[in-house]
This record gives structure tokens, C-alpha cells and sequence, in this order.
């Protein structure tokens, strides 16, 4: 096999592993999604949720991927040989895969801002100017495919430089100056006129609003959230070190995430509502809705620059975890150099990237059934690819995987006294499959 790399540092695996749960979804769906949804009621499900589902689910990738020390397809192959588990690990290289080329388009809409807050574009312009701009913008065709391009060949140069050089080492830059830079914005937030409001939206407890659709939000979120279902956990585990702790790890990960998406919604919400706009939720949210706001508050200009920075870190810190699974399935089983195969994912992400930045073009053709390729890469991915490929990797973790070689990689050889290590196997056995059964048929819409 040639000699693997592996994170050389726990905060390494941890800016890494945080890089990769950390992305849009944190800054642009959460805080809409828990305000609408109970405040603070919601939060406490959603961290319920994380504990129950998503650490065990992150603790059986990160297993199988340390037991076997390979990459996503190969791990099914080495710790099930002779069956057809293996089709799990390209099931979920081809959901990194069509995952990226739709996320690299809206990566490229965060460099596009970048400049416009750079040269001040959004001054003076009405609502109504801005959502008029951001439209001629992605019609535009060329512009979105020029920025994706630019944000692809950002996240090859990291992923060419390897795990130490590249991943870990941009990774334990990036994430530190994105806290500091979201912990500013929060802080700014709350000294503006009507933040208790804000604030209020986010976090203000309303109990009345729980119901089973709301939990099953909640898991969607903190599935979604962590990077689950399509091997970028077992392709990082399979570079962390015998001696990590993967329990603390997972841990610290899942309050980071948590944590992220918490402040997010209080740099972002006070604005909203001290400028009396309605809150939204996606890209409505970052591309239009906070655009107007920056042109209106004190220090606007800064505080966008910052903004869509910080959207630029959150991206390419996923994107770098997506793009290696499919990186790291090129260089062991095709026998491709590093450098040979990041050239190969970056040239086939330009060509998909480019149809789904195209197909948003009003007229354009790139479409199958009802959905240009931008919102069905979308679909497949979010609500097919990814819940099934959890479903089948804790299926697997629980009943196919040796239960000693789990215990084994969960205790460090029984040197780690994980005394809830049955109520973990117990969750990864019989809760978490049925969590997921339940929420890939409502994402699919049986439910």
C-alpha cells in the first residue's frame, strides 16, 4: 500500500474533523430553523439528537476507518471480505462527489461577495438592488463558474499538500481565525439597537412548538450538520493515530458544531432584527437579506468584508474533507500519485461544478425531470445519499463489524475507560438505524 499520512496532533484531527462539520449549513440554516422552531426548546433536541445519533454514528465512521486504515471503499472491503459492502464505500465516494459539485457553486457565491464588499458595492443600494444584482449575478453564467473555479482550485492546492502539510496544516489556521472572527460578529451584534429581540427569536424557550415533525428536524440537522453518511469520517479516521482518544474527539467535535451554529445566530439575528427585516433562512439569508443590512448598519463595510470571509473559511474547510474521499479512493486503488489524482478530482469537480453553476441560468437545459442539475445534485445528496449511507455504515458498525475490534478502537485497547461503551453499541445497534430509517423516508417524503 506505500505509507498513508495520518494527523500528527489531536488539535490537528480536531480542526480537521471541526473544518468538515463546520459549513454553510451552520451559519445560514440553523439559527432560521431553531428560532421558527421553539428557540431554545429546539437547541436542547438538537443537542439531545447529537449525543444520541450523530456521536455514535461519528464514532462507528471513525472505527471502521481506524481499524482499517484505508480509505472508504477499501475499509467495507478489509473488515467485510468476500461480501458486498464494499458498493457502501462507493456509495458514499458518489455522494462526496455530487455533494461537491453543487457546494463548490455556492463556495464560489462567497468569493463573489467578497469582492463586491471589498469594493463597497452593496452602499446605498436598496433591498430590491441587491436581490436585482445577486440574480444578474448567478444568470449570468460565466461569473458563478469563474468564482467556483477559483474556490476548487483553493481547496486542490490544500488537499495536493497531503494530511500533515496540507489538511492539518491549513485546517489548525483557518478554524481558530474562524471562531475569532464569528465570537467579533456576535459581539458586534449584541451592542445594536433591538438585539434582545434577536436574541430573543433564537433562544426565547417555546415548548408549544415541539412536535414530531420539529424532532425530526432537529435529527435532520444534526445529522446533516456532521458530515455523516458519505465517508468523510471514515476516510479522516483512517489518518488518526492509535492512541487518540476517539470518544473525546467525536465529543469535542460535536460542541464545536454545536457551538458554531449557536453563535451564528447571534452574529446574525440581532442585525435582522434591529433593522426590522424578517428573518429567513438559506441563501436568502446570507446573499440578500444580510447584504442590505451591512449597507445600512455603522461599519457595514468591515463587518461584510468579515462576514463573507468567514463563509469562504466555513466552505473550503468542508469542501477539503469531500474532496479528499474521493482523493484518498484514486491514490490506494487506482495506484495514482497524490498529485495525479487531485489534478484528476479537481478537472472532473470543474466540469460538474460549471453544468450546476450553468443550469441556474434562466433557460437553461441542464435540467432532468423538474430540476436543473444545481437543485437535483442537491437532492440526491441531502436527502438520499447521505441518510442512506448512515443507515448502511451503522447497520454495518452494529451487526457485521467485530464487536471486540469496536470496543478495541472506542477504549484504545481497553486503556480508555469509556464506561458508557454498552450504551453506545446499544445506540448504534437499535436507536440509531431506526432515527435514520425514520428520518431518509420523510427527507424522501414517504413520511
Amino acid at each position: 500500500m506505500g505509507s498513508r499520512g495520518s494527523f500528527g496532533s489531536r488539535f490537528g484531527v480536531i480542526a480537521a474533523v471541526s473544518g468538515s462539520v463546520i459549513g454553510l449549513g451552520n451559519i445560514w440554516r440553523f439559527p432560521y430553523v431553531a428560532g421558527e422552531n421553539g428557540g431554545a426548546a429546539f437547541i436542547l433536541i438538537y443537542i439531545a439528537c447529537s449525543f444520541l445519533i450523530s456521536i455514535p454514528l461519528m464514532l462507528s465512521e471513525f472505527s471502521l476507518g481506524r481499524s482499517s486504515k484505508r480509505n472508504t471503499k477499501r475499509a467495507f472491503q478489509k473488515l467485510a471480505p468476500g461480501t458486498r459492502w464494499n458498493y457502501v464505500g462507493y456509495m458514499g465516494i458518489f455522494c462526496a462527489f455530487i455533494l461537491l459539485s453543487f457546494y463548490c457553486v455556492i463556495a464560489g457565491w462567497a468569493l463573489e461577495f467578497i469582492k463586491e464588499s471589498v469594493l463597497n458595492e452593496f452602499a446605498g443600494k436598496s433591498a430590491a438592488q441587491i436581490s436585482e444584482n445577486f440574480n444578474g449575478f448567478i444568470a449570468s453564467g460565466w461569473r458563478p463558474v469563474v468564482w467556483m473555479g477559483v474556490f476548487m482550485l483553493s481547496t486542490a492546492f490544500i488537499v495536493w499538500s497531503g494530511i500533515e502539510k496540507g489538511i492539518e496544516r491549513y485546517t489548525k489556521i483557518f478554524m481558530p481565525v474562524f471562531i475569532v472572527l464569528l465570537a467579533a460578529l456576535a459581539i458586534n451584534s449584541l451592542t445594536l439597537p433591538g438585539a434582545r429581540e434577536g436574541i430573543g427569536f433564537l433562544l426565547r424557550p417555546d415548548f408549544s412548538k415541539i412536535t414530531g415533525a420539529t424532532i425530526l428536524k432537529a435529527m435532520g440537522q444534526s445529522f446533516f450538520s456532521m458530515s455523516l453518511g458519505l465517508g468523510c469520517m471514515i476516510t479522516y479516521g483512517s489518518y488518526i493515530r492509535k492512541g487518540e482518544n476517539l470518544p473525546k474527539v467525536a465529543s469535542m467535535v460535536a460542541l464545536s458544531d454545536m457551538s458554531v451554529a449557536i453563535l451564528s445566530g447571534i452574529a446574525i439575528f440581532p442585525a435582522v432584527f434591529s433593522f426590522g427585516i424578517s428573518p429567513t433562512s438559506g441563501p436568502e439569508l446570507v446573499f440578500l437579506t444580510l447584504p442590505n443590512i451591512f449597507a445600512q448598519m455603522p461599519g457595514g463595510y468591515w463587518i461584510a468584508i468579515v462576514f463573507f470571509v468567514l463563509l469562504f473559511l466555513a466552505a473550503i474547510t468542508s469542501s477539503i474533507s469531500m474532496f479528499e474521499v474521493i482523493a484518498a479512493y484514486l491514490t490506494e486503488e487506482l495506484r495514482m500519485s497524490r498529485p495525479k489524482a487531485v489534478v484528476g478530482v479537481l478537472v472532473t469537480i470543474l466540469v460538474t461544478g460549471s453544468l450546476c453553476a450553468l443550469s441556474q441560468r434562466p433557460g437553461s437545459s441542464l435540467h432532468i425531470g423538474s430540476m436543473n442539475l444545481f437543485d437535483l445534485c442537491d437532492y440526491l445528496s441531502s436527502n438520499v445519499l447521505m441518510p442512506l449511507g448512515g443507515l448502511l455504515i451503522v447497520i454495518f458498525t452494529g451487526w457485521v463489524f467485530s464487536p471486540e475490534k469496536l470496543r478495541n478502537e472506542l477504549t484504545n485497547n481497553l486503556t480508555v475507560n469509556l464506561w458508557c461503551y454498552p450504551a453506545i453499541r446499544l445506540l448504534i445497534r437499535f436507536v440509531v438505524p431506526v432515527v435514520i430509517t425514520l428520518l431518509f423516508l420523510t427527507q424522501i417524503g414517504i413520511l
